[in-house]
This record gives C-alpha cells, structure tokens and sequence, in this order.
C-alpha cells in the first residue's frame, strides 16, 4: 500500500511538472520597449498545433483598439479577441516551440516566432524574428 501511494505521488508529481513545462495557458505579455504589463493571451493547443488570442487588454483605455497597421484580414479588427499566434509546434529534440508567427497589433508586424518555457513553466520566452533581427518578450503564467 506504501509503496503504491509513493508510485502515485511520482506520477502525479511528473504529470504536474510537464503540465507547467507546456506553453499552454493564460499569459501575461509585458512589452518588451516599455516594461508594462499589455494584455493577457491565452495559448491553446490543437492537434500539436499552438495558437494564441488575446483574451484581455490591461490599459482600459485601450478596450476598443482596432489593429489600424495590420496589412491582412485583421486590419481593423478589434486586438481583443484576436489571434495574435499562430502555428507554432513543439521542437522534437528542443525545449520550445516554433515554425509560426505572431502579430504585434501596435505596429502590424507579423514575426515568425519561437517560445520556451522558463522557471519551470512560471514564464515564457517570446522571440520574434524579422530576417536576421528579432525582439524577445518575457510572459508570465497567470493560470
């Protein structure tokens, strides 16, 4: 019986650290030009596949934002509720997760982009790329 409950806690135990090794959830973006805390992203995951949308916008000024600089189908859509990420998956061989892009709506730049896992799932690398140049974001785990 002891010995059965210790296999369990173990189990339990890995499950729950590979459950916070795993990018999805809700995030909070901090930008990466001025520090402040912008929006709450939810990442969810589809057939292996990570998308994101933004679920809230922190400024309550910024409620009603239209993505005015975005050049596809988001040009002047609303930002909340907006896919932000798209078609990112999980490197075989790495920690993180990449091969997709995301949006930044105050400039309409789409970045292809990359994502880790940091401090034991508590916060996410964000790296977007344009050619040779990229920006990184730090996310922090909301829930």
């Amino acid at each position: 019986m002891k010995t059965q409950l210790v296999a369990l806690a173990i189990a339990l135990s890995s499950g729950l650290a590979q459950a916070q090794s795993t990018p999805v959830g809700l995030w909070k973006t901090i930008d990466d030009e001025t520090k402040q805390e912008k929006s709450y992203v939810r990442l969810t995951d589809s057939g292996g596949t990570l998308s994101g949308k933004v679920e809230k916008l922190l400024d309550p000024a910024k409620q009603d934002a239209k993505c005015d600089k975005c050049t596809d189908a988001r040009k002047d859509q609303p930002v909340l509720g907006m896919t932000i990420v798209e078609g990112l998956k999980k490197d075989a061989n790495e920690n993180h997760w990449e091969g997709g892009q995301i949006l930044d709506p105050n400039n309409g730049k789409l970045y292809r982009v990359r994502i880790t896992p940091k401090d034991g799932g508590k916060q996410l690398e964000v790296r977007g790329y344009i050619g040779p140049f990229y920006r990184n974001q730090t996310w922090i785990r909301v829930e």
